[in-house]
């Protein structure tokens, strides 16, 4: 089966392009919106609305494959690639890349998706997002041509041999941390809340008390409302707060995050991003020491690496050394989405955590799209997404994945 034609369309994702360097400095909400000027090139705002640029590929039996080009919230932080607007994107996937596409044959996935996260624009690797969206459609291609569901595509070629079936779901509550994570506890969801802590004075406490009176009123909420026999995992993402708060000291945050973990029983407690230490060499030596010291304290939580790991090379970099307990596949960051497939099978096979993530500034279709991904590869825990609200991006998720799940397992 081969590609006839490529279409592209702008879109908006499920949030907002937010310049995280204003924010950490403390830019102050006004509503939804932030107050001053950003500092991140390309930011025309602190927060912005995100855009998405719709593929669509054409097959000659008149099929059309789908994926949707999209980058994180918080693009240009962390070593990311800059800001991704539609207009300045389309012109270079209908100039470079659509002449690649047409007349390719879509029969299989994994060769053509190598060679699309290798091409070159203007003498580098093309905006992650583009390859990205492009390869959420290769792979839509390759499932609608051998009239499968993409996670079996994924499981076929890179032969895996275990069964197709769920994986915890993991959502995000945003700044609305209370009533998110009510609409959570109801929907009896695995792994909660997220609760975005990305600023030390209002959210963690320069002496951590915030988030550890937040973490008891969620160890409570939990109890009181949710059903019977419900026992959710609690992972927060602390954006590096905790080593800010804490000077990066290790011996300090450790002992801050034991105090955490005391709180939050009888629930298992996951800190994503506890420090950023601003380079990735740096990022991985502090996190594989926060990692040795809390084991040496007996303590059973679980640290999610994020910042400064963006491509596959980071992913096996910080699995090596050790740094954290559970990879953040951040899945725009990685290009092609057969990297996240890579990523996952690596993780796995190093006994190290495998949590396909990505943002809530992506689209229903990146998010159906990686969801196949991360159920073929078994993933320990996939994000519900996109946006803040928990309700939409859960059921995005959980819907796809049940139906993927289903038919896979009909045949």
């Amino acid at each position: 089966m081969k590609i006839i034609d490529v279409v592209c369309s702008a879109g908006r994702t499920g949030f907002y392009f937010d310049d995280q360097a204003a924010i950490k400095k403390g830019a102050k909400n006004d509503g939804l919106a932030y107050v001053g000027q950003p500092e991140t090139k390309g930011f025309s705002a602190i927060r912005q609305p995100g855009e998405s640029i719709s593929v669509q590929l054409i097959l000659e039996d008149g099929q059309v494959a789908l994926g949707d080009c999209a980058a994180v919230q918080y693009s240009g932080a962390g070593g990311r690639d800059p800001l991704f607007l539609a207009k300045d994107f389309i012109p270079v996937i209908e100039k470079e890349i659509k002449p690649w596409l047409v007349g390719r044959d879509v029969t299989e996935f994994l060769d053509n998706a190598k060679e699309l996260d290798n091409l070159e624009h203007d003498g580098k690797k093309l905006h992650t997002a583009i390859r990205y969206g492009v390869s959420q459609a290769l792979l839509d291609a390759t499932a609608k041509t051998n009239h499968i569901t993409m996670a079996e595509v994924i499981k076929n070629e890179f032969a895996l041999t275990n069964k197709i079936e769920r994986r915890p779901i993991f959502t995000q509550s945003g700044d609305d941390r209370y009533l998110n994570a009510d609409k959570m506890i109801i929907k009896g969801v695995e792994v909660l809340p997220h609760a975005l802590i990305n600023h030390v004075e209002t959210k963690l406490g320069k002496d951590g008390s915030i988030l550890k009176e937040y973490v008891e009123w969620l160890r409570d909420r939990i109890q009181n409302i949710g059903q019977e026999g419900y026992h959710p995992n609690i992972h927060l993402d602390v954006y590096g707060t905790i080593g800010e708060a804490f000077e990066l000291d290790t011996e300090k945050q450790a002992q801050y995050i034991l105090e955490l973990e005391k709180t939050a029983a009888p629930f298992k407690l996951i800190i994503e991003g506890p420090m950023d230490a601003g380079n990735r060499e740096d990022q991985i030596k502090c996190l594989a020491a926060l990692r040795a010291r809390l084991e040496e304290l007996d303590s059973k939580v679980l640290l999610v690496a994020d910042e400064w790991c963006n491509t596959f090379d980071d992913v096996k970099a910080f699995v090596d050394a050790k740094a954290g307990h559970i990879m953040q596949i951040k899945t725009p960051d990685l290009g092609s989405v057969h990297n996240v497939a890579q990523a996952i099978i690596y993780c796995n096979e190093r006994n190290f955590g495998s949590y396909v993530g990505g943002t809530c500034n992506e689209t229903d279709v990146s998010a159906r799209a990686t969801t196949n991904v991360a159920i073929a590869a078994q993933a320990s825990q996939v994000l519900a997404k996109p946006g803040m609200g928990v309700d939409e991006g859960y059921m995005i998720v959980n819907n796809e994945m049940n139906r993927v799940v289903a038919l896979a397992n009909r045949k």
